[in-house]
């Protein structure tokens, strides 16, 4: 496995209904022993991992830091020292930027460049950034003595990069990374609750929930959590891939930053499903606004389209939710934190959408209605 330049890759499409301000970076920052870090925005920016940064001169954006949160976050979750999170971080950053990337040398992607031909899972696994740290992690733990390598050995034998001297740089400011998000001790030991399980801990969030609806909901109009007789997916692969996945989430709960596999807030939501058509789209509500290319109108929406709305707390110039249309005049959501993952009409989104954005085109044109059954 070998690592992608950290800025190989364009930002996305930056055209489109929405685009963001343009950030000019006009820093002076230390060397990569200090871990130099200079926030660059904020909350407004939206997303559970506290806006962009730059850190020793790496730019990392909101969805970037989104993804830094997601690997703290099943850190955390399993319970394993913090210095887990910070190789992870670190590998992340050397190998993806932080970027949930749908290429790569060979046939690596995602965020941690992983490869299926190597065993890693399936592209549609890897492209989730929850499945790929929780497997950058397996391997991490199956070393012996991992956490007291030198700086950069742990990250290289789980990697066996062909360019094994960039981790260790990396740990400094992937440690800050790991600070913003960290709680409790840093070494935590497995504890049952009463009723038995494992006591769910969680990275922190730097900014409160802002990507919840605020559409009135109707639950006569549309059943938020059954499809309608006669619904059939689209007949494009990856079309009906990405919102079989949706669709089947139906039911589960809302929880800010998450990506699945039991709870997603609504960009989570997308990352996940799309993911499991095979394509790599960013974390977040505001850069996944610039996924993919733009559609003019309603009246060319496909099956798959993300159609975004202000939100509880966004703004037209800034969207905070996000949805998938399911076809059939029906959108597919994660609503809010009392609601959770529904079926919701797509006349009563009509109104206020504000972009929409195609992922990938199909490869043939998708009759309306049209499909496989679900």
């Amino acid at each position: 496995m070998k690592p992608t330049g950290m800025f190989a890759a364009a930002c996305g499409a930056l055209t489109g209904l929405v685009l963001l301000p343009i950030l000019t970076l006009a820093l002076i920052v230390g060397p990569a022993a200090t871990a130099s870090m200079v926030p660059l925005a904020g909350c407004e920016q939206g997303g559970p991992g506290g806006g962009s940064i730059v850190v020793d001169r790496q730019p990392l954006g909101a969805s970037e830091m989104d993804i830094a949160r997601t690997i703290v976050d099943v850190v955390q979750q399993r319970r394993l020292p913090r210095r887990a999170a910070v190789l992870a971080i670190a590998t992340a950053m050397v190998e993806s930027g932080l970027r949930n990337l749908d290429y790569g040398d060979r046939d690596s992607v995602g965020v941690f460049q992983q490869r299926p031909s190597q065993g890693w899972g399936t592209r549609e696994q890897i492209l989730n950034p929850v499945y790929a740290t929780g497997k950058f992690l397996d391997a991490l733990i199956a070393l012996p003595g991992w956490d007291t390598m030198a700086p950069g050995r742990a990250e290289q034998a789980v990697q066996r990069s062909g360019f094994p001297d960039r981790y260790a740089p990396r740990e400094a400011a992937a440690a800050g990374i790991v600070d913003r998000f960290w709680t409790g001790p840093d070494n935590p030991t497995p504890t049952v609750p009463p009723g038995g399980g494992t006591e769910v801990v969680q990275a922190k969030s730097l900014c409160p929930d802002q990507d919840g609806s605020d559409i009135p909901r109707d639950p006569g109009q549309v059943d938020p959590t059954k499809l309608p007789l006669g619904f059939t997916l689209p007949t494009d692969v990856r079309q009906r891939a990405a919102v079989g996945f949706a669709l089947n989430q139906l039911g589960k709960p809302y929880v800010w930053g998450a990506k699945g596999p039991n709870a997603y807030d609504c960009s989570g939501l997308m990352l996940a499903a799309w993911a499991a058509a095979g394509i790599g789209i960013p974390a977040g509500t505001v850069s996944q606004v610039h996924a993919g290319h733009a559609v003019a109108s309603l009246q060319q929406v496909q099956p798959g389209d993300l159609l975004f709305i202000p939100g509880s707390l966004g703004t037209a110039q800034v969207p905070r939710h996000v949805g998938m249309y399911a076809g059939h005049g029906l959108i597919v959501d994660a609503y809010d934190t009392d609601t959770g993952v529904i079926l919701e009409p797509l006349s009563a989104w009509t109104s206020k959408i504000v972009a929409i954005r195609r992922i990938a085109d199909p490869s043939s044109p998708s009759p309306p209605p049209g499909g496989s059954p679900l």
